[in-house]
């Protein structure tokens, strides 16, 4: 999360992020599941715009990036007969159905102020797609009115108003070592319901995300999992990851939600069965879906493998680059 202040507003270039491992552990009272899972921040970003006001209203303006879904009319005709094509990037709620709208009436309630502020939110990031889009800009609606209502809170208080508003919240917000003008540019492991952090110092992995033509409610695919009797452990991965060793990393990739998500689409599967034909060193779902991404050898092979993938029209396709410590 890149933060850019000047004296009319805030600007936050807000990231997605990819499950690089993820176990379900067991289901807890609370509702929601016991997890073990490392993400790692990826140059996929959104931009939210915060102006504070002094009156005390919040407004919030949404709109996809000019020319994404110009981009992606090719692939839109893959989309069922039935399925809307103005919502082939998932739901884009404005005002209080949107995440980072209610990020900001959260820590307005709780910091008692009576300012208020404009929203603009230009979206890069699929919905529906497990990459955590709108919970990274629930932390950068946090982190913006932070600074732009002068409340000046520690990131410890952030932390605790972001596990209200979402598991991935957190995450985002990144770790205490981060600098405040790079907040969340990390890998982190997560644990619980993803709220608990350990920092992972992760080397870059070049990698190609597809977002196909369908998206993934969580709640659906986390109906349909169950927990490991023997679960898996993220501490090889950890180790290859900061000993920069992309190829033992790849080998190590695990999310426990791919099967369950695989039985609500088979554009799981086609994916899986394309980044098969593409030399990956390693490849799977992200999150609870339905995105889907490759590790690739280098960025050149990441471009490459980008420019089949898009021929194939296995969906949005983007070529990028995870975070470094």
């Amino acid at each position: 999360m890149h933060v850019r202040r000047t004296a009319a507003q805030i600007e936050v270039l807000t990231p997605a992020k990819l499950n690089l491992f993820l176990e379900v552990l067991a289901r807890r009272p609370d509702g929601y599941h016991e997890i073990e899972t490392l993400m790692t921040t990826v140059a996929i970003c959104d931009t939210l715009t915060f102006i504070p006001l002094e009156a005390d209203a919040l407004e919030l303006k949404c709109r996809w990036v000019l020319g994404l879904e110009a981009r992606d009319l090719v692939a839109r005709r893959l989309l069922p007969s039935n399925h809307d094509p103005s919502n082939y990037f998932g739901e884009l709620p404005a005002g209080p159905d949107n995440l980072a709208w209610k990020a900001v009436k959260l820590i307005r309630d709780q910091s008692g102020t009576k300012r208020g502020a404009r929203l603009s939110l230009v979206k890069r990031i699929p919905a529906a797609a497990g990459l955590g889009g709108a919970s990274s800009d629930a932390a950068a609606a946090l982190v913006a009115a932070n600074l732009g209502w002068n409340l000046n809170w520690p990131r410890e208080r952030l932390v605790e108003l972001a596990a209200e508003l979402g598991s991935d919240v957190p995450f985002f917000l990144g770790l205490p070592f981060m600098e405040l003008s790079f907040l969340g540019q990390c890998a982190a492991l997560c644990r619980g319901r993803g709220e608990q952090m350990e920092p992972v110092r992760a080397r870059r992995l070049n990698v190609v995300v597809v977002r196909p033509p369908v998206g993934l409610a969580t709640r659906e695919v986390y109906r349909r999992c169950r927990p490991a009797s023997a679960p898996a452990s993220a501490q090889n991965l950890r180790q290859a990851l900061e000993c920069g060793n992309a190829a033992r990393a790849a080998g190590e990739l695990t999310n426990r939600l791919q099967q369950p998500a695989a039985e609500l689409t088979p554009w799981i599967g086609r994916l899986r069965t394309e980044f098969a034909r593409q030399d990956c060193l390693g490849h799977q779902m992200s999150g609870s879906g339905s995105s889907y991404f490759g590790i690739c050898r280098h960025a050149r092979h990441a471009r490459r493998v980008a420019s089949r993938l898009r021929a194939r029209q296995a969906g949005t396709v983007y070529a990028a680059a995870t975070a470094s410590a």
